[in-house]
């Protein structure tokens, strides 16, 4: 395949919400005219509340069209008028209950010329398993047991159509059914799509056309890998299925000079990072967060060094974070930091304030940690910004989440308001105009924004660039150069200070840009 990732550049992109700062998108652009803030980036991520959405903050899609009261096309025009390019999301496993396609089927049952947009349960399991007396068939126990299940029931929802005939439909992620209304809004839930379907490819192929015209470089494919599914498979990352899917999509996206970023959390032992990167694709470092909380807690980068090394030798190209909108990721962690360190890890977050989140329900099979990472840091400025600045010269293309750049604390009203499984609203917490505005005055903001820009602008960063990492004790030095240009991070864990020097291309001294 041709890949697109070579193309990309690795400077830094902004994450957010399109309502996280001050309720709606244009905010953004006008904060972009402020001398603070401007030349921080080159990107923007916007998440998908940005499209009407009814569900998990814009993980549920109705439709592709823009929420309006968040951004408007003319927003995404000025953005890019302002040479920022955007990231966005395409869910491809699912859409909506209240999406056209199955209010359609809701109404006309299999007379819908989507009846096969969605997956039959029992239709997809004839044959391998009994019928139920609650008009569901059971798969054979052999075929349970080859299944990765994203909760602990059967991923399906058994519908009512306009008739009152009933069936069921896979159901990987959320549902909510509510006794005694009409059968239209009866439900909630995000429906897998059948991606046998002809038109389902027709609707990943308009879909993608329209992102194009938002302006769109970098597609994250959300939930890609739950996609493809088969009767004996384990209908998470199939093989060779994922694979041959995803190039399918890729080659939708290359007609719009579209990079892909397919998001998939496993352990690193796995090594299904470096599988989506030898295959052409951007990755992301879901290493990252935890990697740094470790070695500042420890006062030790043996591990970041170990896997700076590993990219830039296996030519992995990342997008790597801190935070982020679900929580600081743990599992991906396994074989790369000892289990002991993980598990101390974890303890001294949910100490700090954090909520654990455990797969399906295993407490021993935990997942995430949900927390902002200011909190993850103990509240402490110097360690952001010593996070900061590591995650900056660490190979990848760096997304800065906007709670953590105007160093954001747990939400701890916003979990109790989400009530049940509502612990990633913790780092969620929307920033009004008056907020963000004095928090640009706050050191640790101001900070930040100066290592972006310089990050940002100066010319030895890049995917093609040379970087050298090294750590010592408690002392780490990352040097990256490109075309005679110099930048070197210098790092002491033990008093979390660092300093940043720049040297010209043709000169034979540095500038230091920044320390603390």
């Amino acid at each position: 395949m041709v890949s697109k990732k070579t193309e990309m550049d690795n400077r830094p992109m902004l994450n957010l919400y399109p309502d996280s700062l001050g309720g709606k998108l244009q905010i953004l652009c006008d904060l972009l005219e402020d001398s603070k803030f401007s030349g921080a980036f080159s990107a923007v991520y916007v998440l998908p509340s940005i499209y009407h959405s009814d569900l998990d903050r814009g993980f549920s899609v109705i439709d592709y069209d823009l929420e309006e009261k968040y951004a408007t096309r003319e927003v995404l025009e000025e953005l890019g008028r302002k040479k920022l390019y955007l990231k966005l999301d395409f869910v491809l496993n699912h859409a909506s209950v209240a999406s056209p396609q199955f209010q359609d089927l809701l109404e006309k049952g299999k007379k819908s010329e989507y009846s096969d947009f969605f997956i039959e349960w029992n239709e997809f399991w004839s044959g391998y398993g009994e019928m139920t007396e609650d008009g569901y068939i059971m798969p054979a126990q052999e075929y349970l047991d080859l299944m990765f299940f994203r909760k602990p029931e059967l991923p399906f929802l058994m519908v009512e159509f306009a008739d009152g005939s009933r069936a069921p439909y896979w159901n990987t992620f959320y549902q909510e059914i509510r006794a005694g209304e009409d059968y239209h809004t009866r439900y909630s839930g995000q429906m897998d799509l059948n991606i046998k379907s002809p038109k389902v490819w027709d609707f990943y192929k308009e879909t993608i056309e329209k992102l194009a015209g938002y302006g769109t470089k970098i597609l994250r494919l959300d939930a890609f890998a739950y996609a493809p599914k088969e009767p004996g498979k384990r209908n998470f990352l199939n093989e060779p299925q994922t694979w041959e899917f995803l190039e399918q999509v890729n080659n939708l996206a290359r007609r719009y000079d579209m990079a892909l970023l397919p998001e998939i959390h496993a352990s690193y032992a796995e090594k299904r990072y470096e599988t989506i990167s030898g295959k052409g694709y951007l990755t992301y470092d879901f290493f990252l967060p935890g990697l740094v909380i470790d070695a500042i807690e420890n006062q030790d980068g043996t591990y970041l060094e170990l896997w700076a090394r590993e990219q830039m030798q296996k030519e992995i190209y990342s997008v790597n974070m801190l935070g982020c909108h679900d929580g600081i990721p743990v599992l991906d962690l396994k074989g790369l930091l000892p289990k002991e360190r993980i598990e101390q890890m974890i303890a001294l977050l949910v100490e700090r304030g954090g909520y654990v989140k455990d797969l399906h329900g295993s407490k021993n099979m935990y997942y995430q940690v949900n927390t902002t990472y200011y909190n993850a840091l103990g509240e402490k400025e110097e360690a952001l910004l010593l996070a900061r600045a590591i995650q900056l010269f660490m190979p990848g293309k760096p997304q800065i989440w906007y709670l953590d750049l105007f160093a954001g604390t747990n939400d701890y009203e916003a979990v109790k308001a989400a009530k049940a499984g509502g612990h990633k609203e913790i780092n969620r917490t929307n920033l009004t105009l008056t907020e963000f505005k004095e928090r640009l005055t706050w050191n640790v903001v101001l900070k930040q924004l100066e290592m972006l820009q310089f990050r940002n602008t100066f010319p030895a960063f890049g995917y093609q660039s040379r970087l050298s990492v090294e750590s010592k004790g408690a002392e780490m030095v990352f040097t990256w150069e490109k075309d005679g240009y110099v930048a070197e991070l210098d790092v002491d864990f033990m008093d979390m200070s660092f300093s940043i020097m720049a040297k010209e291309r043709g000169t034979q001294t540095g500038t230091n840009i920044l320390s603390r």
